[in-house]
């Protein structure tokens, strides 16, 4: 069974400890909107990208952490 992206997003937080309250000021959006979005798993590709950034990570359709973690 596929992961969702927000599931990854979820998988990905998990293993860089960082919560979605922490995210969002991160990102410079209120935790309500990402916790939306978390729900409706409805990400923009330009979202995913400022997430990756912002976790230090890069989005190629898919996140690559610099551990070499491919979600």
């Amino acid at each position: 069974m596929k992961l969702t992206m927000g599931e990854k997003l979820r998988i990905l937080l998990k293993r860089k400890n960082v919560t979605i309250v922490e995210l969002s000021r991160r990102i410079g959006t209120s935790n309500q909107n990402l916790a939306n979005k978390f729900k409706r798993d409805n990400f923009s590709t330009k979202e995913l990208e400022e997430i990756a950034e912002a976790l230090g990570c890069e989005f190629e359709g898919y996140f690559v952490d610099k551990d070499g973690y491919k979600l």
